[in-house]
């Protein structure tokens, strides 16, 4: 099976009630199709430094921004294929370069402990990557339901709804059960557009109509807020209180 290995797109977010998706849902129903897939969970590990520089700079908004991920779109197994995918932002538009390999090929690469087999100018990439930050390392689990639509017209504009999303420190596997702490508003689902041109007037009008505006929200740099900061930071807080109970 041959999959899509480079992306450059826009990608909007929008945070839904569940009464605007169905109204969406019922303007899309003439020009889009849910994908073959139909609903999905998908599994994410996020590499970053043990200091998370990437997604720290990520939250600051810069022109250039960039990660690292292993994704499954089912639960993993050691021969399941699964995409090491460097996703990278710039002024707007992103640009995405993936992978498929077997899942333990995938993390003994990305561990540093054997090269990937199947090189290429993208494994260069990820290699070089890899190179500039160090030692990287999974440090969150991310994983949440999809549904993901397609133009009838054969252009590239998706549209896909997430829910149920959580994230983890522990247990960083892509075989593992989907589990772990909330992240997104109580009622709320994120809404991707993703194309390379414009958004179609019939969407214009529907998020017109719905009041639907565009919105900042980064999965992995909410799960930083929501969990890695405050864990981090109680843990230093802590040890502040035991060198100075010391002194």
């Amino acid at each position: 099976m041959s999959f899509q290995t480079v992306f450059k797109r826009y990608e909007l977010k929008y945070l839904l009630t569940c009464e605007q998706k169905k109204k969406v849902l019922t303007a899309m129903k003439p020009y889009m199709k849910l994908d073959k897939y139909g609903r999905t969970t998908i599994r994410n590990l996020y590499y970053d430094t043990d200091t998370y520089l990437l997604i720290r700079r990520s939250i600051e908004k810069p022109i250039y921004k960039e990660k690292l991920r292993i994704r499954s779109y089912s639960k993993a197994d050691a021969d399941s294929t699964v995409f090491v995918e460097l996703k990278k932002k710039y002024k707007h538009v992103v640009y995405k370069r993936r992978i498929s390999l077997p899942e333990t090929e995938a993390i003994k690469w990305l561990s540093g402990e054997k090269h990937t087999d199947s090189h290429s100018q993208i494994s260069d990439e990820i290699d070089y990557f890899m190179e500039l930050y160090g030692t990287l390392h999974p440090t969150v689990f991310l994983s949440y339901e999809r549904e993901a639509y397609y133009s009838n017209d054969g252009t590239d504009f998706r549209v896909t709804f997430d829910d149920t999303i959580l994230c983890r420190r522990d247990n960083l596997s892509l075989e593992s059960e989907a589990y772990g702490t909330a992240i997104l508003p109580e009622g709320k689902v994120l809404m991707e557009i993703k194309c390379s041109g414009g958004i179609p007037l019939w969407m214009t009008k529907v998020l017109s109509e719905e009041k639907i505006y565009k919105t900042s929200f980064s999965k992995y740099g909410t799960a930083y807020k929501t969990l890695i900061f405050p864990e981090n930071h109680k843990i230093n807080s802590y040890n502040m209180l035991e060198v100075n109970s010391d002194a």
